[in-house]
């Protein structure tokens, strides 16, 4: 929950969740309990009052149910907007404007090893954004990713995280990429996810699914590592890595490790490339152990 959502939340008179469950989890957005008014439209009438007062319940299918919503509000207006929508966009704008200054120093960081950050920037500015599906892994890689990366288009990005295993989004990757091949497909991971699922590389491989996989390796979890002082020291739980680029590379796709500032463009040049020549390509990029995040209005 970056600051601009923070605020953006915060600050709604009404929210409107479709398809969701507004079950309260230290891995989602904290809706307020009081102020704003709830429209809860949800297929499990389970979900209803659950952790969040609705004013408004609407159970059903979502796609039936913002069908149904659309002819009813259009018929409320006339078939005509309110004019309200250029205000709004320029408020969420103006939200971002002024955090984003806040993140540039580690956006756009020159140390080694590499910032996650920048990695993250140097990717949205090198890729074709608007003809790309992206999708990321539970942990550090969700919340260092998602407050930065813009979707532009419809369904170009995967959004999970709250209780899925690590490294679900390799296998997300590759369906993107099998039900739209005319897209650029990418997943962002970590050393932790990868030690999860990163043998299904090889399917990427043998079913020929040309998919771009991002992986940060910090030889750690570094974000488990202040809850995990005691299993760290005594039976190193959190020490964990590989030379992926070379694992890669032996189960027959495309890797290369990056360790050096100036080497994340061209890194990702050569990572798209292969995937136009129909291999899977993972890009490992050696990065720090950060652990700090933009959650809950704190930056």
């Amino acid at each position: 929950m970056p600051e601009p959502v923070y605020k953006h939340v915060m600050d709604a008179d009404v929210i409107f969740g479709i398809g969701c469950s507004f079950g309260r989890t230290s891995y989602g957005i904290q809706f307020p309990q009081s102020g704003p008014k709830y429209v809860h439209a949800t297929l499990d009438p389970k979900d209803i009052n659950k952790d969040i007062q609705a004013s408004h319940a609407l159970v059903g299918d979502a796609q039936l149910t913002l069908q149904m919503l659309i002819e009813a509000v259009r018929e409320r207006l006339g078939g005509k907007p309110r004019g309200r929508a250029a205000d709004v966009a320029a408020k969420i704008k103006a939200q971002r404007d002024e955090w984003l200054p806040k993140w540039m120093p580690k956006l756009t960081s020159n140390d080694t090893p590499l910032s996650p950050y920048r990695v993250i920037w140097d990717l949205i500015h090198t890729v074709d954004v608007s003809n790309t599906i992206a999708t990321h892994d539970a942990g550090s890689p969700r919340d260092q990713f998602t407050p930065f990366w813009p979707s532009t288009t419809p369904l170009s990005y995967l959004g999970w995280g709250k209780t899925t295993q690590l490294g679900y989004g390799l296998g997300l990757a590759m369906g993107a990429k099998l039900a739209r091949p005319d897209k650029l497909c990418f997943n962002v991971w970590g050393d932790a996810a990868i030690g999860m699922t990163g043998m299904d590389f090889e399917t990427a491989v043998r079913e020929r699914i040309p998919i771009l996989s991002i992986l940060f390796n910090n030889f750690s979890m570094a974000i488990e590592l202040a809850a995990m002082k005691i299993s760290t020291e005594k039976y190193r739980s959190t020490d964990i890595s590989g030379n992926y680029a070379e694992f890669a590379k032996a189960l027959g796709g495309y890797g290369e490790r990056v360790t050096t500032p100036d080497e994340i463009i061209p890194a990702i040049k050569r990572g798209v490339e292969q995937t136009l020549n129909g291999t899977p390509a993972l890009l490992e990029f050696i990065t720090t152990k950060e652990t700090e995040i933009s959650s809950f209005g704190r930056g």
